[in-house]
């Protein structure tokens, strides 16, 4: 099903390439809500940024798709004399990637531009020679000639840094960047209430499109969330590993291929009755999908969800991702509208008071 059209892949490079760091999401938040309100009938902001717009407001019985809004950045922490700038992880950062980026330091006064700084290949000899990066040794340099003028920059210590990095196409298939996990879930949601007002469909329920924050530093947006509106169903969708890339292990994580179709996790939090209706959904409509397991939990917003409120039967539907953590993250174009239609054909096979007891 052909989904992606101009007007959404607008939305989809305005919605990426906007900043939306653990914490402080209203910049992703904004271009996300305005897009979605010509779709539903009503929106909504939380305390802490959580966006959510309602389709049939006012049914006894509630069901969420959601998707959470935050990408992973860096606070500023130390701030040396000759004004270099060492970090810690907002989320998870890493690391490895940082020297040679170009990064963005978030300040009141607006964005300073600073790049991760490293040594050359010349000078990297003897007990050097295989200096690597690690969270103790890597830095930003503003330009700035020392403490004093990068204090002037508006830089302090809690500033928030993210990666310099927008979104790009490639082969006209797959889509790469930075913060793909997960804003493309939150692509896919408002997607998905596009074609349930296009196709005026009307639901036995009111459908909630939750984009959440915080997920990053443990599913604190979706916690949250979930206790005020207290669904009665969750379907959730996040990313997971791409395990066809080199030094991928898929014994280990999984044989999951980005263009295979969205992948449906097994787990202790997914509802088994929920994870079905889902599957027939996508066979009912010949859409592919992918199977995995995760033992535990799925360390995913479906976790907060199913164990809210009494317990809610919650379901996990993610797009496979090349890269994760990067600023190359990599979706395929398929698996992106796949995975938008697979939740909305499960939207429509969900019946008003629907019981999803096992016996």
């Amino acid at each position: 099903m052909k989904i992606i059209n101009k007007k959404s892949e607008e939305f989809l490079y305005k919605y990426l390439n906007a900043t939306s760091p653990t914490g402080y999401e209203a910049e992703g938040q904004k271009v996300w809500l305005e897009y979605i309100n010509q779709f539903v009938d009503e929106s909504f902001l939380d305390d802490y940024g959580t966006a959510y717009g309602v389709i049939n407001p006012g049914q006894e019985f509630k069901v969420v798709i959601e998707a959470h809004a935050d990408e992973i950045a860096w606070y500023v922490n130390y701030i040396s004399d000759d004004g270099y700038i060492n970090v810690i992880r907002n989320g998870g950062s890493d690391h490895i990637i940082a020297p040679s980026m170009r990064v963005n330091v978030h300040t009141k006064k607006g964005i300073v531009k600073g790049v991760f700084g490293w040594p050359a290949i010349h000078v990297r000899r003897g007990k050097d020679s295989n200096l690597s990066p690690k969270l103790e040794n890597i830095f930003i340099d503003l330009g700035a000639k020392d403490k004093e003028e990068v204090l002037k920059m508006g830089v302090h210590v809690g500033c928030v840094v993210t990666f310099d990095a927008e979104l790009s196409k490639l082969n006209n298939k797959w889509y790469a960047g930075k913060a793909l996990d997960n804003k493309m879930g939150g692509f896919c949601i408002a997607e998905v209430a596009r074609l349930v007002k296009k196709g005026k469909k009307k639901l036995p329920y009111s459908l909630y499109i939750v984009n959440a924050v915080q997920e990053e530093i443990g599913l604190r947006g979706a916690e949250m969330i979930a206790n005020r509106i207290k669904p009665n169903v969750a379907i959730v969708t996040d990313v997971t590993h791409d395990t066809s890339s080199p030094l991928m292990k898929a014994k280990e994580q999984g044989d999951l291929r980005g263009g295979l179709g969205p992948v449906l996790t097994y787990a202790p939090a997914v509802h088994n009755k929920l994870i079905q209706l889902v599957i027939d959904a996508a066979e009912k409509n010949k859409i592919p999908f992918q199977r995995s397991a995760s033992s535990r939990t799925t360390g995913t917003d479906t976790d907060a969800f199913a164990y809210s409120n009494s317990g809610v039967p919650s379901v996990l539907i993610s797009l496979p991702l090349k890269y994760m953590h990067t600023t190359v993250e990599m979706a395929h174009q398929d698996d992106i509208e796949n995975v938008s239609h697979l939740i909305y054909q499960s939207l429509l096979a969900i019946k008003k008071n629907h019981d999803f007891k096992y016996f």
